[in-house]
Parts: C-alpha cells; sequence; structure tokens
C-alpha cells in the first residue's frame, strides 16, 4: 500500500500522527509508529524521523517546499577545473583526481594557467584537489559534451568479400603477444558528409596498446594501403595480423593482397558490433577527436598539419602515458 501513495500523502498522514505523537505515551508511539510504517512502507527508523519532523513543520506540508542545498563549487572552481583538465589532456576523473595536485602545481610553475590565474585562490585550490572522480565528471559534463557533439558516421560496408575473412569477436581470446593490430578510420567532416575530406586511420595493438595515427587525404583504397604500410614500418616489432570493421575502406582486394604478401593474416568484427573492436574504437575517442576534435579537415595544408599533429600525438601516447588494459 505504501508504494501507492504519493510522498505529499505520507507528509499528511505524518502531520496528523504528529499532533498526537508528542504527547503520546511510550506505548501510544509505538502502536502509531507500527500503524504509519504499515501504511507508508517505511521503515521504523524513518517513520520516528518523519513524525519529529513534521511535528516541526509549520503548515500543511503541500505548502513545505524543499530549499534547494547551495552549490558546493563555484564559478571559479570551475573554470580552473575545465583548464587543467584540458591542458591535462581531458581524463576522466579517476585518472585526474590521483594527479590533480602534481598536474596543478606544474601548469601553475610554467604560466599555464594563465588566463584563469586570477581565479585560483586557497579556497578553489582546497575545492580541486578535494574533489572526487565522480564530482569531476560531473562537473565538466557540459564542456565535455559542447566540445564532442554527436558523430556523423561514415563507414559504409563492403559486402563482396566478406566471406574471405574470418569474424573475430568481443569474446574471442585475445592475442597474447604484440603484433596483431585492430584498425579504424575515423572522419574529419564536421557535420557533414558531404565533399571530400580527411580521414586518421587508427591502429592499435590489442596485446600492448600500441597505437599509431596518420592522416589520409580520403578512405580510397589506395591510400588507405599506403598508409597501414607506413604504420608497419614505424613499429618498434613486426605487425602479425589486422582487424578491421566491415567497411569497404578495409574489405576490398587492395588490402586483402597487400596482407596476404606479407602474410599477415585479416580478421573482420561482426557487423554493427562495434565492441569487437573495442580497442581500438576507445582510441578513436580518447585520442583522435581528444587531440583533433570533430573540425572539418580537406584541404592539403590541413592534411600536413594533422600529420605533424599525430607524430606528436604518437610519441606522447606510446612513450609517456601509461596504458590500463584488463586481463582477456
Amino acid at each position: 500500500m505504501g508504494q501507492r501513495l504519493s510522498m505529499a500523502t505520507k507528509n499528511e498522514i505524518t502531520k496528523k500522527y504528529a499532533r498526537e505523537y508528542r504527547r503520546a505515551s511510550k506505548t501510544d508511539k509505538g502502536r502509531m509508529l507500527d500503524e504509519l510504517t504499515a501504511t507508508t512502507g517505511w521503515s521504523r527508523a524513518n517513520a520516528r524521523r518523519q513524525v519529529k519532523a513534521a511535528d516541526r513543520r509549520k503548515g500543511p506540508a503541500r505548502a513545505t517546499k524543499r530549499r534547494p542545498r547551495p552549490p558546493t563549487y563555484g564559478y571559479n572552481t570551475l573554470k580552473v577545473l575545465q583548464r587543467v583538465w584540458s591542458l591535462a589532456g581531458e581524463p576522466c576523473g579517476k585518472y585526474l583526481a590521483p594527479v590533480m595536485a602534481e598536474t596543478l602545481a606544474s601548469l601553475e610553475r610554467f604560466g599555464e594557467l594563465e588566463p584563469v590565474a586570477h581565479r585560483l585562490n586557497d579556497h578553489v585550490r582546497t575545492q580541486l584537489l578535494a574533489m572526487s572522480p565522480a564530482t569531476i565528471d560531473r562537473m565538466l559534463k557540459p564542456a565535455k559534451d559542447a566540445r564532442y557533439p554527436q558523430a556523423v558516421s561514415a563507414t559504409r560496408p563492403g559486402p563482396a568479400l566478406r566471406s574471405e575473412i574470418a569474424v573475430r569477436r568481443a569474446m574471442d581470446e585475445m592475442e597474447t603477444k604484440p603484433g596483431f593490430f585492430e584498425i579504424d578510420l575515423v572522419a574529419h567532416c564536421g557535420h557533414t558528409l558531404e565533399g571530400q575530406f580527411i580521414y586518421t586511420l587508427t591502429a592499435t595493438d590489442v596485446f600492448t596498446g600500441w597505437t599509431e595515427n596518420i592522416a589520409i587525404k580520403n578512405r580510397a583504397h589506395k591510400w588507405v594501403v599506403q598508409a597501414v604500410g607506413t604504420v608497419a614500418e614505424r613499429l618498434p616489432y613486426p605487425m602479425a595480423g589486422l582487424d578491421c570493421d566491415n567497411g569497404g575502406e578495409f574489405i576490398n582486394h587492395a588490402l586483402i593482397n597487400w596482407a596476404a604478401e606479407r602474410t599477415l593474416f585479416m580478421t573482420r568484427s561482426r557487423p554493427h558490433k562495434s565492441n569487437d573492436n573495442a580497442h581500438v574504437e576507445q582510441k578513436n575517442g580518447d585520442i583522435v577527436r581528444k587531440s583533433a576534435f570533430r573540425y572539418r579537415y580537406d584541404t592539403p595544408a590541413e592534411l600536413a598539419l594533422l600529420n605533424e599533429l599525430w607524430g606528436y600525438v604518437n610519441l606522447r601516447k606510446n612513450l609517456f602515458l601509461p596504458t590500463k588494459k584488463a586481463n582477456g
């Protein structure tokens, strides 16, 4: 019965009990609490608290409005947090919170907080250092949503050669040595797929997490094969295999022949199962979008600029950032 009552109705019932509860004997109080718990579904301890609160409340329960809790963190704290998060590489709260003190001190020492330095006082500093990972993520959510709007998918199926490539599933046993790479393309189309635009090919080693990014003019087969070949040449160890989605930029004779000539085995994911390529899909958002954002790039100058950027990003990711990897 208690589940069918609204909170306002429960408060009205409690208010009626409160008038008698204060003057009742211990035995009568127990009886009243039993009746109240049976009616509302509350626990006995909660019913006691509600009765005492109702006795202090003036006027009918429906007229009582809950006073909103004042915000704990002010605007100055938010702006400094956004600056620190952006310069630290936009990590999630679980990664940012443990290194907040060190990161804040380093950015302050090198003058990187200049746009918001006037907002950083002792109170803001104390709040930033005490902030939990969940609070960091909650406060940064509007900034993340504005910076990374919903993506436009440019993947087009390539059904002709699917039967020639083995399917690899997310639950399949993970490779136990370096060399097997998941590959994917990220479209730098802005918010429209019209016209020609640049793509970034991302390759991630399933075992080590080693990741290479390279920008290409478009997704023509020759550019994709050339990019994969460049990635293979850059690696500090041999490439042993490739795993891709079902896009026509990968499921084609050019890439299949390239892999066959080098005795590299190829697999593909199941259609519409992005989790089968979870390792590289995660890098698409965490590295490509966080470094190049969702802008449109479609000129030769921008192609050169992106590849210069990826040179620095690849070095930072592979040599200076930790990799967190669950057991397969």
